[in-house]
């Protein structure tokens, strides 16, 4: 690990030739062991599309964490069935009846990892960790995170699938509390209420590099969830494909819990540098910044056109890189500078 460590800021529109250079060798430079990149853009396109970028160019001995928040969309997985997997009268169409997202329309996108179809919206925060293919475990960083949500609710835990649930009931005096170090049990019960699932998980493994991505509902709508997953085709087609497991679900955050997206992804970045050991200072920083432009080279919307500054960041902590993700842009563009 280094004994100092430089902080970028990355902002994503479109780089001259020069800039997207330098980007390409901030990703792929092998002395930072460890990232984490916050993306400000809920395009869930573009997101997901630099989550694969991250997978497939950061060094094979690092580790990334990548947070981030997506518009109203549905995700399926490599290899399932849209037609059986959600209701396509909503998803991709314009919202109508009983479906008021903000934007009016929800999304459908699919992933490169296996698994099943999850509901984004702007009140669930998406992780992904990227890793060598050595280190890596299925409930290492779901514990993680599971972490993270006990700082605002007691009742996480992972289960057998790798997701993180909710256990309902009463907190049970017989009991011992929460052990902070094992994230597979709780101090609640309940024979007739079942486990609330907050988050689930997929995978992507390859020789050297694996990732590890899930979701976490925090406040999201639970109701357009349902309508958005209930495919009204299912019993009346047979397809090839993955099915989804069915799932009771709920929110970190209730009337009785408290918090904010900020404050979670806040947390999940200290269990973050908790779990790696990450405690060395910062000597300084580098920034892309960015400017009001319409730059049209590559064909793509008008957003804006990055320059590159140097300003130092005064408040930046614990020794990692931390990579912020700009305003939302056609990843055309963005593949093309990168490539």
């Amino acid at each position: 690990m280094l004994s100092s460590t430089r902080v970028y800021q990355l902002v994503l529109p479109s780089f001259s030739a020069t800039q997207s250079s330098h980007l390409i060798d901030l990703i792929s430079d092998a002395r930072w062991k460890h990232q984490i990149w916050t993306s400000r853009s809920q395009d869930p396109f573009l997101n997901l599309s630099i989550e694969h970028y991250l997978l497939q160019n950061t060094p094979k001995d690092s580790t990334i964490l990548y947070l981030y928040i997506n518009k109203p969309c549905v995700v399926i997985g490599r290899n399932q069935n849209p037609w059986l997997e959600a209701d396509l009268r909503i998803v991709g169409q314009s919202a109508k009846s009983g479906i008021n997202c903000e934007e009016g329309l929800v999304q459908l996108v699919r992933r490169r990892s296996g698994g099943g179809t999850v509901f984004h919206d702007e009140q669930n925060v998406n992780y992904s960790v990227i890793c060598p293919t050595a280190d890596f475990s299925r409930d290492k960083h779901a514990e993680m995170v599971a972490r993270a949500m006990r700082v605002f609710n007691a009742r996480a835990r992972v289960n057998e699938r790798h997701d993180i649930v909710l256990d309902q009931g009463e907190l049970n005096a017989e009991l011992p509390g929460p052990d902070a170090e094992d994230m597979h049990q709780t101090a609640y019960r309940s024979d007739d209420e079942p486990s609330l699932k907050v988050s689930g998980s997929a995978f992507k493994l390859t020789r050297h590099r694996s990732l590890h991505h899930g979701t976490c509902l925090l406040g999201s709508d639970l109701d357009i969830m349902k309508k958005c997953l209930r495919s009204g085709a299912r019993p009346f087609l047979k397809a090839r494909g993955v099915d989804s497991v069915r799932s009771p679900v709920g929110n970190v955050f209730g009337d009785s819990v408290k918090g904010n997206k900020d404050a979670f992804m806040k947390a999940v970045r200290a269990q973050f540098r908790e779990l790696h050991g990450l405690n060395e200072g910062v000597s300084g920083s580098h920034i892309l910044r960015d400017l009001p432009d319409t730059d049209l080279s590559y064909g793509c919307r008008p957003h804006l056109q990055s320059s590159i500054g140097n300003e130092i960041l005064p408040a930046v902590q614990d020794g990692m890189a931390e990579l912020k993700v700009g305003k939302p842009i056609d990843w055309v563009n963005v593949k093309r500078l990168l490539t």
